[in-house]
């Protein structure tokens, strides 16, 4: 019987280990992995680039205390604010360290500049911004607060796609609207460019903060290194984790110079992030993202994966209702629940994970081959052309 706690319902399988697209399970059986452990895996298991820097790193130092100045944050951190809008980034271990650090650069922020009332945050309802306890309120999702009252105040919310509901729910105390460029967790929803660029607009002329949540989507998981950057804005705070990892636990939250002026020493400290471990792995992961083509690669075999999907969305009409998704953050809607199709899926030895609205999201590493695809369009087909 297992020690570990009752919080996941875990499918009835373990690895022994992963290469790539692939992972191998104790038993000796091998499956195509389009989970990667839910977007984190961006280079794929076993990456050689990230093992030898991991190898390198761990013989010279795994941690030392924010108290000095760790070489190979400073890199990072330059790398990150070159490549972005950012001009800070304050380090973290995780996706949900990250949004709760960002959520804390906004109120501090306008109570370095003398408006402590303005702290509220508008976030979409049901979204998802992490499991802690702060991270669950902005939700607003019921199901994940639940049993964990008295409730965390300072969160407003408002539907996906309900512009009047949006701008009715902006009051003087709100400090920043929070969204997820992609909604992950709700489905695979994606804010169009259009929408991005009146966000920014209303938060300009509101004088407010814009949040985006790109833990999931960001890192080249759209095709571009962030999945706001098609629509030419950006934003004030960006909370980063997953991807940047390559699977190792690592988060950021990324700001411009004009937030972090309220992050003084001393306003926010995390033990563990930017530890010289970390760093070194996140260097690496961008050593490989920022390679000349990459990113191209991304957008050409996502572009590929849709094309494929969609064929067989138009094959199979009473099965798929929908394709969803940017770049290899995909989601593929069914009529009905999507439980028992992830499970014949899987039973063909492809891996992927469910999402809100009836979606499958598909997950594969951004290093995903052609012929990888290929090998999950063909279990996809064959499943919805038996599916009942």
């Amino acid at each position: 019987m297992s020690a570990l706690a009752k919080n996941y319902n875990r499918r009835k399988i373990s690895f022994k280990y992963g290469k790539g697209s692939f992972l191998y399970s104790t038993n000796g059986k091998k499956y195509l992995d389009f989970v990667q452990g839910i977007a984190v895996n961006s280079l794929g298991h076993a990456n050689p680039h990230l093992v030898k820097a991991v190898n390198i790193q761990s013989k010279k130092l795994w941690h030392v205390s924010n108290a000095f100045i760790i070489p190979e944050g400073e890199k990072l951190a330059k790398r990150l604010a070159k490549k972005t809008f950012a001009d800070f980034v304050i380090f973290q271990n995780s996706g949900a360290e990250a949004t709760e650090a960002a959520i804390k650069v906004a109120r501090r922020y306008f109570y370095s500049i003398g408006q402590p009332l303005k702290n509220r945050i508008l976030c979409v309802k049901n979204s998802f911004h992490g499991r802690t306890l702060a991270a669950i309120y902005a939700s607003g999702s019921k199901k994940m607060t639940e049993g964990f009252g008295p409730k965390v105040d300072g969160f407003d919310h408002f539907e996906f796609g309900n512009h009047k509901d949006f701008e009715k729910k902006i009051t003087k105390k709100t400090a920043a609207i929070m969204v997820e460029t992609v909604m992950g967790e709700g489905g695979i929803k994606t804010i169009p460019n259009w929408c991005l660029k009146e966000l920014r607009k209303i938060c300009d002329k509101k004088k407010i903060l814009l949040i985006l949540d790109e833990v999931q989507c960001g890192i080249g998981r759209s095709g571009n290194f962030f999945a706001f950057e098609d629509s030419k804005i950006k934003p004030d705070i960006v909370p980063i984790a997953k991807g940047i990892g390559g699977g190792f636990p690592l988060g950021a939250v990324l700001m411009n110079k004009k937030v972090a002026s309220g992050m003084t020493a001393g306003t926010h400290g995390s033990t563990f992030g930017g530890n010289p471990l970390a760093m070194s792995v996140g260097n690496a992961v961008l050593d490989q993202i920022l390679k000349k083509g990459f990113l191209a690669n991304v957008k050409r075999l996502s572009k590929y994966f849709h094309s494929e999907l969609n064929k067989l969305r138009v094959q199979f009409p009473e099965v798929i209702k929908e394709v969803r998704g940017v770049g290899l953050l995909i989601g593929l809607q069914l009529h009905n629940n999507q439980t028992k199709f992830v499970q014949k899926l899987m039973d063909n030895k492809l891996l992927t994970i469910r999402a809100a609205e009836n979606v499958i999201r598909i997950l594969p590493p951004l290093n995903v081959k052609k012929g990888e695809i290929d090998i999950a369009i063909k279990i996809i087909k064959k499943v919805c052309s038996t599916y009942r």
